[in-house]
């Protein structure tokens, strides 16, 4: 694409090329091995590192912000009352023990589903998004939350991205979790934070306040922006708690270092609404830029998502794709089980 016919506004902007071989679809061993494009702002220059240096890039006096989300088994297989095979992704939690969900294929109101240890899903609503509202049931009591999820996570599987081509193994469960993963709620892992290993964290903790906040990322952080103009993106919310401590060192005067998009976009949000608790429906991209958060630390993203919209409000839409451009050439892996970025 000729850079003067780039718009920022525009989602044809956003495009870039991947070959398909760069999408990571396991980890790194150990995960701090994963390589680290270090982006400087001041300098305007690109470094290559790894993981296991991060610290020597970070400034000093920060106060670091980590999500402690943890995946949900959010897939399950089922079958339709007529026998056919179904398959449902659970989203998130509405209120009065209602969900929303995925289903594949159709389904009608009032349609039940069965799955493996009695849980039986009912088909309330049909969203114009595709998305579903259900509600669940195990030998005839309607499930709240907490007893839902013990269901899920012994029946049913992690929700890898479609694009990693494959099935969750047993070695997902360790590594689509964060070593920090606290709170069941999300339906995808807030990937910037997969490399750290507990060696990074103690050096962290050493020199740095650590802080966590909760973001329960949905399966919404992987829809594709479909509109020509990016501000008609119908965003997707998702439900994200600031803990006391936290809340105390956001309104300090520290610079402040978000590992991952999810971090980002909740403490954003906070600092637009003074909100600690709720639906972040929050879309940064160069109209909208961020207010308080000073440096980020994330992995590389799907084109034309909200994502590689919420790096250009960081760096500009230009240096977004000069900086993709170089990863691509320098063979970086991309995606969640890829390698990342810092910018400082």
């Amino acid at each position: 694409m000729m850079k003067n016919n780039l718009d920022p506004l525009k989602t044809s902007s956003y495009d870039y090329f991947l070959p398909k071989e760069l999408i990571a679809s396991k980890p790194l061993y150990p995960a701090d091995s994963a390589r680290l494009l270090v982006y400087d702002r001041n300098s305007d220059t690109i470094t290559h590192t790894t993981y296991k240096h991060l610290l020597d890039f970070l400034p000093q006096d920060l106060n670091i912000f980590l999500n402690d989300t943890k995946v949900i088994k959010a897939r399950i297989y089922g079958q339709k009352e007529s026998g056919g095979k179904t398959e449902l992704l659970f989203n998130k939690p509405l209120f009065m023990n209602r969900y929303q969900v995925m289903i594949k294929g159709k389904v009608q109101k009032g349609s039940k589903l069965f799955f493996d240890d009695n849980l039986i899903a009912e088909v309330l609503e049909l969203n114009e998004d595709g998305t579903r509202v259900v509600k669940f049931f195990q030998n005839e009591k309607q499930l709240d939350f907490e007893t839902l999820i013990k269901i899920l996570n012994k029946i049913g599987h992690l929700p890898l991205p479609h694009y990693m081509n494959r099935e969750d193994e047993k070695e997902d469960e360790k590594d689509y979790q964060t070593l920090f993963a606290k709170n069941y709620g999300a339906v995808a892992a807030p990937t910037a934070s997969l490399h750290f290993t507990d060696e990074i964290l103690e050096k962290l903790d050493n020199n740095y306040n650590i802080n966590y906040l909760t973001l329960h990322v949905g399966a919404g952080t992987f829809k594709p922006v479909d509109a020509e103009d990016i501000l008609e993106h119908p965003m997707h919310s998702e439900y994200f708690e600031i803990s006391r401590k936290s809340l105390e060192n956001l309104k300090q005067d520290k610079k402040i270092l978000a590992v991952g998009t999810t971090v980002t976009r909740t403490i954003e949000y906070f600092a637009r609404t003074n909100k600690i608790q709720g639906e972040c429906d929050l879309f940064l991209n160069p109209a909208n830029k961020p207010i308080k958060v000073d440096h980020l630390l994330t992995n590389f993203h799907l084109p034309k998502s909200t994502l590689i919209m919420l790096i250009a409000s960081f760096v500009g839409l230009e240096k977004t794709l000069e900086i993709y451009e170089t990863a691509v050439k320098e063979e970086y892996r991309f995606f969640s089980y890829g390698d990342g970025m810092l910018i400082i």
